[in-house]
């Protein structure tokens, strides 16, 4: 691999797809990855670059469910990419792009061993990769992008100028004029078999003739789009017809099954807290609830106050949130004991003090329990009739989830209109985003857009990042309101 300082000028002559990755380096920015890693990884990158990338196709399939316009989609992907899969020209010198290459290609190739599985997998995986370089083209550098361009065979032709004033006025219809009578366009073409195209045919884009399709330069993207797609489709049907060779390695396969389950519920960071900055104490838990708490730890401090108690998965659930949020060991105890009222002291000291104590790792093996991502929520088993644990998007029955929805944030400007939106994303199993939609209905009047999400477009992923942004905005209005007064 070689430093900015000795890094070679491409010669698209001199390219050759057809050799491993390692024989070369990384020459553009842009990738159809039809070269198979054939290098030594270790097991910790395999799975770091997989879930980097993995993180910005989620927030991509989030940005399709959500209906985001192209520029949208294309500025959060933008902002993801940034910061988690950097990606960078090659003029960018003082960048050590031939590694940012390389992580890129190996988390694309670890990514395609966990969506080949299935055929709805793998749609959705061709899906969010294709905008995902579509977001990477449209920004490339021009000389960079012209190169790769001409270092793949797109099976097309550059139409020259005798063609170009044979069909000037069919041309003329496409929006592509002659400088004068007699003058071939400067406007480049390109004659395509109609079946690359079809997307263009349908709309109307291009000039056919005898099957052949007359490209606009200004829609060669569609050519090299329906490439990659194809290139991409093919590729993963080999890989699930191979995929049961690595089925033996239990360390891969439980790495590759945790990422194909990604798509779910996005992938998030694991949250150490406190959310609010400050410590929570144990009788502030009921108004922060109310203000500020998603609907799977509203519903769990809803059943814990009418029922007093909650079952162990329950417990461990709300548990932890609390713990992150800012609830100190100490606090923790104190809340418990309160909501547990129907307890004696006896019973709670020897069956759930220990308990407690060890999600705060002060017990058993003194491991430090992180709070339950929306992923984990999301996949664990079906809740159980008296169960309160779970994700009420997913595990609600839907006119319970509506009655809950309005009963819930209805004080918060959630409005039975909001509804069908919102039902509409969890019946296509977009579950965190019907959650991050009602974040945004619900701190509307703090300014959040719709789009906005948690800020920035991004998706709920985490019950905590719901709960620590909701304070952060009502913090942020306080202190506005301090300085007007």
């Amino acid at each position: 691999m070689y430093n900015n300082s000795e890094r070679r000028k491409f010669d698209p002559a001199k390219f050759d797809s057809s050799k491993s990755a390692n024989s070369f380096e990384w020459p553009f920015r842009l990738n159809f990855y039809d070269r198979s890693p054939w290098y030594e990884v270790s097991l910790e990158d395999f799975e770091r670059y997989a879930l980097d990338r993995l993180r910005v196709l989620a927030e991509i399939e989030s940005s399709f469910a959500r209906n985001r316009s192209w520029e949208e989609l294309k500025s959060v992907t933008t902002r993801q990419c940034k910061d988690h899969l950097p990606l960078n020209s090659s003029s960018a010198l003082t960048v050590d792009t031939q590694t940012e290459r390389r992580n890129d290609h190996l988390g694309h190739f670890v990514l395609r061993l966990a969506f080949c599985r299935s055929e709805d997998l793998r749609r959705r995986f061709v899906k969010a990769e294709t905008a995902l370089f579509r977001v990477r083209y449209e920004s490339d550098d021009t000389k960079e992008r012209e190169l790769f361009l001409q270092s793949r065979d797109f099976k097309w032709t550059e139409v020259n100028s005798e063609e170009k004033l044979q069909y000037a006025s069919e041309l003329k219809g496409l929006g592509i004029q002659q400088p004068e009578e007699g003058v071939p366009t400067t406007e480049r073409l390109y004659k395509v078999r109609w079946t690359q195209v079809p997307d263009l045919v349908n709309k109307r884009r291009v000039l056919l003739k005898d099957g052949w399709a007359y490209v606009p330069s200004k829609e060669q993207l569609s050519i090299v789009l329906r490439a990659f797609e194809a290139n991409l489709e093919n590729a993963l049907d080999s890989t699930a017809r191979s995929i049961m060779r690595m089925d033996g390695d239990t360390r891969l396969t439980e790495i590759l099954n945790h990422m194909s389950r990604g798509f779910v519920a996005g992938v998030a960071s694991e949250y150490s807290g406190p959310a609010t900055g400050d410590e929570i104490r144990a009788d502030m838990v009921d108004d922060l609830a109310k203000r500020h708490f998603p609907l799977c730890m509203r519903n769990l401090h809803e059943c814990l106050m009418r029922d007093r108690h909650l079952k162990h998965f329950g417990r461990l659930q709300y548990g932890l949130f609390l713990k992150v949020l800012g609830l100190s060991i100490d606090e923790a105890i104190a809340f418990w004991r309160k909501s547990f009222s129907n307890l004696t002291d006896d019973k709670f000291n020897k069956e759930y003090k220990y308990n407690i104590r060890h999600s705060f790792g002060l017990e058993g093996k003194r491991a430090n329990y992180p709070a339950k991502s929306c992923q984990q929520i999301l996949l664990t088993d079906k809740p159980g009739p008296s169960d309160c644990h779970g994700c009420p998007y997913r595990h609600f029955a839907p006119d319970n989830l509506q009655t809950s929805l309005l009963a819930t944030y209805s004080s918060q400007g959630l409005t039975s209109t909001d509804l069908a939106e919102v039902m509409r994303t969890v019946k296509e199993g977009h579950y965190h985003v019907a959650c991050t939609r009602v974040f945004e209905i619900t701190h509307a009047a703090a300014g959040v857009k719709k789009g906005d999400g948690i800020g920035e477009g991004e998706s709920v992923t985490h019950p905590n990042q719901y709960a620590a942004k909701s304070i952060e905005i009502e913090k942020a209005q306080q202190k506005d309101a301090m300085v007007v007064e």
